[in-house]
């Protein structure tokens, strides 16, 4: 069956309604957050990753390429890395991925709780790009109802545990007017702008607003993209960790 970049270009478009229907899902209360474990040993570093549209559970081809980057830089040279994938569908199911925000968000809290002194990475591709942003907001969109359950945003405090966040291919405003114009953009939150590193390939019709070329969707691990976002993490690391950390090995 030939395809035209028209179809191409309305999947794509589809792939991230997702945004539009998951606005609010950070906000929520946390829920079936994991109990403290004696036995679980706190890393230096973990990566909270979101994957992109039907990739396989896991971080993806994207996330696994920044991780991989991320392990390499010097500055983590003796440093445990560990790696979270964020447990949601991924699927053209658009409004199951709140799961994602709302597991990211579980995740984030429950290290910050248990393991005080891990630097947390939080990052995302495609879809989870949004849902990665949308784990930051810092308020409820203005003019908005929220339904039962959603009773505000993380609490500051968390945002002093979370070293960088690093996006790839995050949808833009002008992508998302293009579905639903009442949709609001993916906005990092206050607290987070300073540490977040926000990835698009010039061309990507997702996240870039003159964007037409589909395949540059895919480029990230190869044009040095998620090395760079890697070493941008790392700086971040490095400066949010306390002098003398004591970690529970």
């Amino acid at each position: 069956m030939h395809v035209t970049e028209s179809d191409r270009t309305r999947y794509l478009r589809r792939l991230f309604l997702a945004a539009t229907l998951t606005l609010l899902a950070p906000l929520a209360a946390p829920t079936g957050v994991p109990a403290a474990s004696a036995a679980e040993e706190c890393p230096d570093v973990e990566v909270v990753f979101a994957r992109g549209t039907f990739e396989p559970p896991g971080v993806g081809g994207i996330g696994q390429s920044f991780v991989d980057q991320l392990r390499a830089q010097p500055q983590l040279v003796g440093k445990s890395v560990d790696v979270y994938a964020v447990n949601y569908p991924a699927s053209l199911n658009f409004p199951a991925a709140a799961d994602g925000v709302i597991d990211a968000s579980n995740r984030v809290r429950d290290m910050a709780g248990r393991c005080p002194d891990t630097e947390i990475v939080l990052g995302g591709y495609s879809q989870g790009a949004a849902v990665a942003g949308y784990v930051t907001a810092d308020k409820i969109p203005d003019g908005y109802v929220p339904p039962n359950g959603i009773n505000g945003p993380m609490p500051p405090e968390i945002a002093t545990h979370v070293a960088a966040v690093a996006l790839f291919g995050k949808p833009s405003n002008g992508f998302l007017n293009s579905i639903d114009r009442s949709a609001p953009p993916i906005t990092v939150g206050a607290l987070y702008v300073p540490k977040t590193i926000d990835q698009c390939v010039p061309g990507d019709p997702i996240c870039s607003p003159t964007g037409g070329d589909n395949g540059a969707h895919m480029a990230y691990a190869d044009n040095g993209m998620t090395a760079q976002a890697a070493g941008f993490a790392a700086q971040k690391i490095v400066a949010a960790a306390p002098p003398t950390a004591t970690q529970n090995r």
